[in-house]
């Protein structure tokens, strides 16, 4: 139960946000005064946010930040090429005003998530990639956001899978120096053939820089070999600040199980939803699954 002492604690932050007039500090306090109670508990820090990869595709920028206000979540990862056009061709003036829509909603901009990736065969191609990433890196410190995710991908038949790892991991060590530059991390999502944890662990053999980190994806690769407590203990300590979920009470993945991991570790970073189905009430069904969300989190709390 909260105690009176927390109660004017979080009610003083509360109200000094307010004075303030910054409705980013307004959030954050509110949060505070939320997750306080949980204090010492293992993932107290965790945030649930949303990537905007179905619900939201078709959302203008003012549209995805009113409806996560809405429906209660802090952050999102904004998809490119989506309705958003939050993008590399944008201007400076246009950048700013990103920034400032994000910082007038409280809601925090993770970052863009890109679909770069670094297996190409083609020489130029991987150089392409590499340029394109540093675009969004600015991009995203430019518009306010912390991190860019991206894709390792693909192995080639032609070519040794280490000798494609190397050539990943290397890359992005390169990508992971420049996102440093400008205070950004590089989240590598668990994808593409390159998904088995075995192999992504074999290409975070090959990073060294700090700012490139594993963004943990549940795409049912995570549950091959001997299941998902060793795959996750394999690469925990690589994990980015963001992890990609998708609805947590349709479909046989073990969620909880997930999240009981999570709180374990005090794991401190983004829960982030990408969702994959239609719903007729975008708005509730994110509601629904912040709160199923919120569940798991106190029920793995429960267990200790």
């Amino acid at each position: 139960m909260q105690t009176r002492r927390d109660f004017v604690k979080a009610s003083a932050a509360v109200s000094a946000a307010v004075l303030g007039g910054s409705a980013q500090g307004v959030l954050a306090a509110a949060q505070a005064a939320k997750t306080d109670t949980a204090a010492g508990k293992g993932g107290s820090k965790m945030r649930f946010g949303l990537v905007t990869y179905l619900w939201a595709k078709d959302w203008d920028l003012p549209t995805v930040l009113a409806n996560c206000r809405k429906a209660g979540y802090p952050g999102v990862e904004l998809r490119v090429e989506h309705a958003h056009k939050v993008e590399p061709n944008l201007t400076m003036e246009q950048r700013k005003e990103v920034r400032k829509r994000f910082a007038d909603s409280g809601i925090i901009f993770v970052g863009p998530g890109t679909n770069e990736q670094y297996d190409h065969l083609d020489p130029l191609r991987l150089a392409q990639a590499v340029t394109r990433t540093y675009e969004y890196i600015k991009l995203s410190h430019d518009c306010g956001g912390i991190g860019v995710k991206v894709k390792p991908n693909n192995l080639h038949k032609e070519v040794p899978q280490e000798k494609t790892c190397e050539q990943i991991g290397k890359s992005l060590n390169l990508v992971g120096r420049i996102a440093a530059d400008y205070g950004q991390v590089i989240r590598v999502e668990v994808h593409g053939d390159c998904a088995p944890l075995p192999i992504m662990k074999q290409i975070f053999d090959f990073v060294e820089h700090p700012a490139v980190k594993m963004c943990w994806n549940c795409n049912d690769e995570d549950l091959g070999g001997q299941g998902l407590e060793a795959n996750f203990n394999l690469v925990k300590d690589r994990f980015a600040d963001t992890v990609h979920v998708r609805e947590l009470n349709i479909g046989k993945y073990p969620y909880q199980q997930l999240i009981d991991l999570f709180v374990r570790m005090d794991y401190k970073g983004w829960i982030l939803l990408e969702a994959r189905t239609t719903p007729k009430d975008p708005i509730a069904a994110l509601i629904e699954q912040r709160q199923v969300f919120e569940k798991m989190v106190k029920d793995a709390q429960g267990r200790g």
